[in-house]
């Protein structure tokens, strides 16, 4: 273990001192390299924003290269404990979260929030999915409505996070719009968005609530059938999903992401990823990533990103207050 923090430790120097070294020499380099550390497991939507990201940055040439590391735990809690514990051997860090982060501080899952960490960009805003298997025989959000009433305990929906989390808000949010009791909803969690895929795809659950994104790759293979979307309008990356509001049921939402660094990151290395994270969206290969996975851009930097996310966190906490979460 000490020789493993060491290593990453040094790492993580290595990559805090490099930052000024290509955009002092005039490159279009702006960044040797940066560490995306990652608070779920493989295959959610937080991986799949830090992965894309890290992907448009080193294959436009503003980064040298992007590594990448999971830290599951305590709903997100443990990478950003780490982060806090760790924080001058981890500048070269940038850690990914979204809506969540906001979540679990209010319901106390952990004891920080996003004002314990440096505030990097909010990025990209992700709409969320009900899903279910593509053997299922729910077809659309009527079916699973019909399958609820017919059965609750039996039509249960799950997903890659805790009680209360995004995807549970989401699930209850979309049933009060339907007419039914969210408290009633059978929600089962699970530790990362590709957990609760393969519990859709084993018959454990009867739909899933998660990001779009995450749900897009899947129904291109034929492993699911995306039942409703939480947009306003059908989404071009994947047009044959329905939105929820053209099913009657008048609800929408989008869940924002975005990167933080461990709190005391000098203040040059701050403007140097904001910079950096800012060119990467006039590049075509953040187009193809964004495209790819139905995002959103949603540029917020510095104390752009702490405003925003000062009113998500009244607009959500006023929320989950009326849902009976708080």
């Amino acid at each position: 273990m000490t020789f493993a923090l060491g290593r990453r430790a040094l790492l993580a120097a290595a990559a805090a001192l490099s930052l000024t070294g290509p955009a002092v020499a005039g490159g279009h380099q702006m960044l040797d390299s940066i560490h995306f550390l990652i608070p779920g497991g493989a295959g959610g939507g937080w991986d799949g924003t830090a992965r894309g990201t890290g992907e448009a940055l080193t294959k436009s040439g503003l980064v040298g290269n992007a590594s990448y590391e999971n830290m599951s735990g305590g709903g997100g809690g443990k990478a950003i404990g780490y982060l806090i514990e760790n924080a001058e051997s981890n500048y070269g860090t940038l850690m990914v979260n979204s809506t969540p982060i906001i979540i679990r501080s209010l319901t106390g899952v952990f004891p920080q929030n996003f004002r314990d960490l440096t505030l990097v960009a909010g990025t990209i805003g992700d709409y969320a999915a009900l899903v279910v298997n593509a053997d299922s025989d729910i077809d659309n959000m009527e079916d699973l409505l019909a399958a609820y009433d017919a059965d609750p305990n039996a039509t249960a929906i799950g997903g890659g996070s805790v009680p209360g989390g995004l995807d549970h808000l989401v699930a209850a949010m979309v049933m009060e719009a339907a007419g039914k009791d969210p408290l009633q909803v059978k929600y089962i969690p699970y530790d990362a968005g590709g957990k609760a895929m393969a519990a859709l795809l084993s018959g454990e659950i009867a739909a899933l609530s998660t990001g779009f994104s995450e749900a897009v790759a899947l129904a291109e293979a034929g492993e699911v059938k995306i039942i409703g979307v939480t947009s306003d309008e059908r989404v071009p990356a994947y047009e044959d999903a329905p939105t929820l509001k053209e099913q009657g049921i008048d609800t929408s939402f989008v869940n924002w992401r975005g990167f933080f660094g461990a709190p005391g990151l000098p203040e040059e290395q701050v403007t140097a990823y904001q910079e950096a994270i800012a060119k990467m969206y006039d590049t075509p290969e953040w187009e193809e990533v964004r495209a790819r996975n139905g995002w959103v851009n949603i540029h917020n930097s510095g104390e752009d990103f702490r405003s925003f996310l000062e009113k998500q966190e009244q607009v959500i906490g006023d929320l989950m207050k009326k849902l009976g979460f708080l």
